[in-house]
């Protein structure tokens, strides 16, 4: 077939543009501020032209933090601009436009305009995506936008906001160490980067040496501290959850999210609409944004799907994006508690990528579950095989084996239960889009 014309070429959609720009730089992650100022500079500085914004750091918790205060503020009548990465399945999810997934045409139309003012300039793929969301949030009116960093804090692309309505740093602990220092007060300095003079931060449960860090740097900037445990905490009784701080205590439903973990996000975000003062956010948006909170991946149970029905009846299967020991700990510690109220043999399905702290994530699931079956994904960078990561389960004291692929994996798990299994997928995001794909959600 003869080339075509460049008149006679389709027109570029999202998956052609974002695949041209994972080459405009040698390194995927290259924290800088220097290049995304640059093109933003071009583009009309955006980033000076945005709402009010709520900026949102830590290591785990900040996606969820994140969606407890879009529906929160959502339920509040506000009309929200959302800022999250990566995305499960679409590049789309990564921006929301007044309440809506931006449009392929909207996002097309921006990365096609980011790529031709940089001109061919070194620029990495988090950068230029980060510019072309910046300026949708710029030129379309909201009242407000929730920035999620990408990684750590002060380097990070979305630090280049000069101010922001309420800072949130959701707990700290150890993962990206290669970007980010191998000690927790090294990464707390990074996520504390994002703290402003004069602008309240909240700040959620940390260990003490990432609390410390993070309020010497408050004290520098004069940035004033709204603290887990000391201005405000939450909690659940019975099946409520309350929130304390110093104007009262408001007495709420449980998250939808599940785990007490997400009780603590919750409260993280209540803290940061609280911080807002807007008359609009009432007890009523607070109760309704935590009943309709949705956020996939973070201990989701799929009820139904192609997947679910490669295991017996009365299974359950769950995902979580879980990926460092931290949050695999959380993840353990959730699922112990459901093993209280309703027992099912646990298994464990994982794949992770090779930077990952396999030993450590699995340590926490030693004497919980009852065997993991590792797999590989074709196509994503940095997968560990599949054999390899067994190998690290059972260093850390868990029966494992590799499995082909996620159906086999299943099938395997099915086959060697003695009852009806509790599986939960986990261990990479990469691997959490994937489970969402083939289950068809």
């Amino acid at each position: 077939m003869p080339d075509q014309t460049p008149a006679m070429r389709p027109p570029d959609d999202s998956t052609a543009i974002l695949a041209r720009m994972t080459g405009m730089h040698p390194r995927m992650i290259d924290l800088s501020l220097q290049r995304i100022i640059r093109l933003l500079e071009k583009m009309g500085s955006p980033h000076l032209k945005l709402p009010p914004v709520i900026h949102v750091a830590g290591t785990n918790g900040k996606g969820s933090t994140t969606a407890f205060l879009r529906a929160i503020l959502e339920s509040a009548g506000l009309r929200v601009h959302v800022y999250t990465s990566p995305h499960l399945q679409r590049f789309h999810e990564r921006i929301r436009l007044a309440g809506q997934m931006i449009s392929e045409a909207e996002l097309c139309a921006r990365l096609l305009e980011c790529e031709r003012i940089n001109a061919g300039d070194p620029i990495t793929f988090f950068e230029i995506t980060t510019v072309a969301a910046l300026c949708a949030f710029a030129e379309m009116p909201a009242d407000i936008v929730l920035l999620e960093v990408g990684l750590g804090g002060r380097l990070d692309t979305t630090n280049v906001i000069t101010h922001a309505a309420v800072t949130v740093i959701t707990p700290v602990d150890l993962d990206h160490q290669q970007f980010l220092g191998d000690t927790l007060a090294q990464i707390a300095a990074e996520k504390a980067g994002i703290l402003k003079p004069g602008t309240p931060a909240i700040i959620g449960p940390q260990k003490p040496d990432a609390a410390q860090v993070i309020e010497a740097r408050a004290a520098l900037l004069g940035a004033p501290l709204l603290v887990y445990g000391q201005d405000w905490t939450c909690y659940q009784e019975h099946d409520r959850m309350v929130f304390q701080y110093a104007g009262g205590l408001l007495d709420l439903p449980l998250p939808a999210l599940v785990g007490q973990h997400q009780i603590a996000n919750a409260g993280a975000a209540i803290a940061a609409v609280l911080a807002l003062a807007d008359f609009r956010i009432d007890n009523d948006a607070i109760a309704q944004g935590l009943r309709r909170v949705e956020w996939p991946a973070r201990l989701q149970r799929l009820g139904s799907g192609p997947l679910l029905q490669l295991l017996p009846a009365g299974s359950e299967l769950w995902l979580d994006g879980a990926h460092n020991p931290a949050a695999a700990a959380v993840a353990a510690s959730a699922l112990a508690e459901l093993e209280e109220r309703h027992p099912l043999p646990l298994y464990l399905i994982s794949a992770m990528l090779t930077t990952k702290d396999t030993q450590g994530f699995f340590a926490a699931f030693n004497g919980l579950a009852r065997e993991v079956r590792t797999i590989s994904l074709d196509g994503e960078a940095n997968i560990m095989r599949a054999d390899t990561l067994a190998d690290a389960a059972r260093q850390a004291g868990l029966a494992a084996h590799a499995a082909d692929n996620l159906p086999q994996a299943l099938a395997d798990i099915a086959s060697l239960s003695p009852a009806p299994p509790r599986v939960l997928v986990c261990g990479s995001l990469y691997l959490a889009g994937h489970v969402l794909t083939l289950n068809e959600i």
